[in-house]
């Protein structure tokens, strides 16, 4: 193992998009993608490891340091590839190569491997007629991980109350996000009042996805490696 990553432990993301080959507009939703994650990269830069890239196709991959920003990221390029869908699998542990900062797709290690593992459980999971749905899954370790249980039925509560969510409603979100939560200038930007702001961002339940996701970031970033053998 690289000794430089011996005692680090980190969150890989494998993500694709959604039924992909049915996209009409299938070559500006990838540039658009491009885009998305070049912008991620850099409002992210201390906290990731390996710059977001795609890799496959429509696949794509990234390996962040800071796992209490994993779920935010995936939040922030959901909300900005609207109405496009994806699958995420996040893995915790090691990088058994050397980390390359700007070319992640020579990379390999039990982080990568978990969270393909989570892209294929999610996508056995969408042929079963009988399962909770979710879109993002997070692998810890091997074998029983109660903390994994944990995590995945939040994130699944999650997709169902995103399902719920109108465009107009994501879009309204997205700029609020990217105008730091502020009401008065999200309504600036879109040209609408604050009352429409508030009224939408209650409607879609936005503060209580909100404070979800981020006990979820919380409790995520305060695993050891103990707990990620």
């Amino acid at each position: 193992m690289n000794q430089q990553n011996e005692l680090l432990t980190y969150a890989a993301v494998i993500g694709d998009i959604k039924d992909s080959r049915t996209l009409s507009n299938r070559e500006a939703v990838q540039e658009r993608f491009r885009s998305v994650l070049q912008s991620i990269n850099q409002t992210y830069a201390e906290d990731i490891a390996a710059e977001f890239v795609i890799t496959l196709g429509d696949s794509f991959q990234g390996l962040v340091k800071n796992k209490r920003v994993v779920l935010t990221i995936l939040f922030e390029i959901e909300l900005a590839m609207s109405p496009v869908e994806f699958r995420f699998g996040i893995g915790l542990g090691e990088i058994s190569t050397p980390i390359q900062r700007e070319n992640s797709s020579g990379m390999d290690g039990a982080a990568y491997h978990r969270a393909r593992q989570m892209i294929d459980t999610i996508e056995a999971n969408e042929a079963k007629y009988a399962t909770s749905e979710t879109n993002t899954m997070i692998c810890s370790g091997t074998g029983y991980q109660p903390t994994d249980n944990l995590l995945n039925a939040v994130l699944s509560l999650g997709t169902a109350l995103k399902s719920k969510w109108t465009q107009r409603q994501k879009e309204i979100m997205y700029t609020y996000f990217l105008h730091g939560e502020n009401q008065y200038k999200t309504a600036d930007a879109l040209n609408i009042g604050q009352s429409s702001v508030n009224k939408a961002l209650n409607a879609a339940k936005y503060y209580t996805y909100k404070t979800a996701l981020s006990d979820a970031s919380l409790f995520l970033a305060q695993l050891d490696k103990e707990e990620l053998a």
